[in-house]
């Protein structure tokens, strides 16, 4: 399992108009965002219910995703999620997850999307997908494109 540690990270969300009348750095946008839930005596892989739920929101499919951001919570639920989605292993956390990481329990998402839009500028990329458990068998994905 992934080890709790300290961490510090901030994501600013803001309506573009406000971004650009304050002169603020665009880095990207929210394609879509879902939640999906399974039976919680298998919490943990809620990340392979709500990856799909996201990506057919935003009208793209795994092969139009540059980079996974999955959080490793175990290895188990997130290898069984990566399984059974079909992620390829290059396209998978190439920073690092959560095992190598830590998992600073209350940032942890902030931490992945800054690790994701930081990974797609340095590859050049443009789609990046951020997903997570959530105790009781919930899972949460969003997709997110770098400008």
């Amino acid at each position: 399992s992934s080890q709790i540690t300290d961490g510090a990270a901030v994501v600013l969300l803001a309506r573009r108009s406000v971004a650009n009348k304050l002169g603020a750095k665009i880095f990207g946008r929210i394609v879509s965002f879902q939640t999906a839930g399974v039976p919680p005596e298998i919490m943990g892989i809620g990340p392979a219910a709500a990856i799909p739920k996201a990506l057919e929101k935003s009208g793209l499919a795994v092969k139009d995703i540059d980079v996974f951001e999955i959080n490793e919570a175990f290895a188990s639920q997130a290898t069984y999620c990566v399984n059974k989605l079909g992620v390829p292993q290059e396209k998978l956390n190439p920073r690092g997850g959560a095992i190598a990481l830590g998992h600073p329990l209350g940032m942890t998402g902030a931490r992945m999307i800054v690790t994701l839009f930081s990974e797609l500028q340095r590859t050049n990329k443009k789609f990046g997908v951020v997903s997570m458990c959530i105790g009781s068998g919930m899972g949460a994905a969003g997709v997110f494109e770098r400008e």
